[in-house]
């Protein structure tokens, strides 16, 4: 210690200028401190994993410096990455009055317009962020509507970026809906059909507790007018509703619901939800237009049974389950007999409708868990899950008594009558028999039957015996 003053200076007479000096000094970073907290709502600065290590002033948007300090700056962002793609709290070049919407404490949204440089070590590595946010979310006249306009474009660039990574549609309104729910704070939000036919049907849910608010939902689109109808659900939740119908008929809404005791929806909030609408309604139309070009892909036109494509992929899994369980499979080929003469004699028009009266006679006596298929022209196959080939034979002797009710007005004078010829073909869990095999056996017992005179069933011998 002698080789210092009581100041803890060395000796010399230099005390007295090292402490004007740290006196102008600390003096220089209060003013600097004081003209930033003048012309800024928030001045901060984050540490290399992103995470706040200075905020001014204190309380700053209304929270606390302690809530915010340690903790991940991004998640001051209302609704993640702004749709510009530059976070403020974390550029990797300096930025000039950057708009970024942030959450307020009291669960509210406010514009700023963020200044900020990274910081950087002696080897030029970013080890942190220095900036400030200015609040230009309430402004007067005209400034205050291109604030809330800036706030819709960003809101709805957002929600269109991330319905733009999915393929496809149901995927489309998962995220339309959660980014709507993540922009406007939301606790949840919920895509419900209001025409089911025992009251609204839940499309799509983000969060929780869709169910409890579901009635009282579609209650407020009822009431909506041109903008989105807010209201309390049951349980005192605070909802906002609109509506959301498709060109393609369908009569859906969009709900949105912050807890009980939150604040309520704000007009612009309800104008931001009525402007995402369209766009949760293309990805709506989207996904009703990939449900029919499905179907399609699945299913005869004509009939709407299967086709041959799905009906065989239908059988494999259930072949696939059936073995995991020990149970038997049949397999029932189905051909119209005196069908060309009928059709040749009458035209296709009443072709088409005996191939549609017996597609309906197959499905009334399968049951649910069985398939149907029109394989082509007038040939169908049923597949009977854990039937044996006495269940199978049952069925199939059916079918075969009660094609001349089914088909009776279709009888002519002088035309040989429509009947039935059925193969049938029993697959033992056992086995092993491959779908290929299980189909040849099938189809040589239904032309057995047609070379021994048609109208009648056979069941093939199975491939175990």
């Amino acid at each position: 210690m002698s080789g210092l003053n009581t100041d803890g200076l060395a000796p010399g007479g230099t005390g007295t200028a090292n402490g004007a000096l740290l006196c102008a000094a600390l003096d220089s970073r209060q003013r600097w401190r004081d003209l930033v907290l003048l012309a800024a709502d928030i001045a901060f600065e984050t540490d290399a994993f992103g995470r706040f290590a200075l905020v001014m002033p204190d309380p700053a948007l209304g929270w606390s410096a302690d809530a915010l300090i340690g903790q991940p700056a991004e998640h001051l962002l209302a609704h993640g990455a702004p749709a510009n793609g530059v976070n403020p709290f974390c550029p990797s070049s300096e930025i000039q009055r950057r708009r970024a919407w942030v959450k307020r404490a009291d669960g509210s949204a406010a514009c700023l317009a963020f200044s900020a440089a990274p910081l950087l070590d002696a080897q030029n590595h970013i080890i942190g962020v220095r900036g400030i946010g200015c609040d230009v979310t309430r402004q007067d006249g005209f400034d205050a509507e291109v604030a809330a306009a800036l706030r819709r474009g960003e809101v709805l660039d957002y929600i269109l970026s991330r319905v733009g990574r999915e393929v496809l549609a149901p995927r489309m309104l998962a995220a339309a809906l959660e980014a709507l729910a993540g922009a406007l704070g939301a606790e949840g939000g919920a895509l419900f059909n209001a025409d089911g036919a025992n009251g609204p049907a839940l499309l799509h849910e983000s969060g929780s507790g869709a169910a409890a608010v579901l009635n009282r939902a579609a209650t407020l689109l009822l009431d909506m007018k041109r903008e989105a109808s807010r209201g309390l659900g049951p349980d005192g939740r605070r909802l906002i509703v609109a509506g959301c119908q498709t060109r393609l008929g369908e009569h859906a809404g969009v709900a949105l619901w912050r807890a009980a005791g939150a604040r309520g929806w704000d007009a612009d909030e309800a104008h931001l939800v009525t402007a995402a609408v369209p766009l949760i309604r293309f990805a709506l139309e989207q996904q009703a237009i990939q449900r029919e070009m499905m179907l399609q892909a699945r299913t005869d036109p004509l009939t709407g049974l299967l086709n041959r494509r799905a009906f065989l992929d239908e059988v494999t899994r259930n072949i696939e389950r059936l073995d995991r369980e020990g149970l038997d499979g049949s397999l029932l080929f189905v051909d119209l007999d005196n069908f060309k003469p009928v059709n040749d004699a009458h035209g296709h028009e009443v072709g088409d409708r005996v191939l549609a009266c017996i597609a309906q006679l197959l499905r009334d006596v399968v049951r649910p868990t069985d398939l149907v298929a029109r394989l082509g022209g007038d040939e169908f196959a049923v597949w009977m899950n854990g039937a044996d080939h006495l269940s199978a034979a049952e069925r199939a002797d059916f079918l075969c008594r009660s094609t001349s009710d089914a088909l009776g007005e279709f009888d002519t004078a002088g035309m040989p009558g429509l009947s039935l010829s059925i193969g049938v073909a029993t697959r033992r869990a056992i086995s092993g028999e491959p779908l290929d095999n299980l189909m040849n056996r099938a189809d040589q017992a239904m032309y057995e039957v047609k070379r021994s005179g048609r109208g009648s069933w056979r069941v093939s011998q199975s491939a175990d015996s």
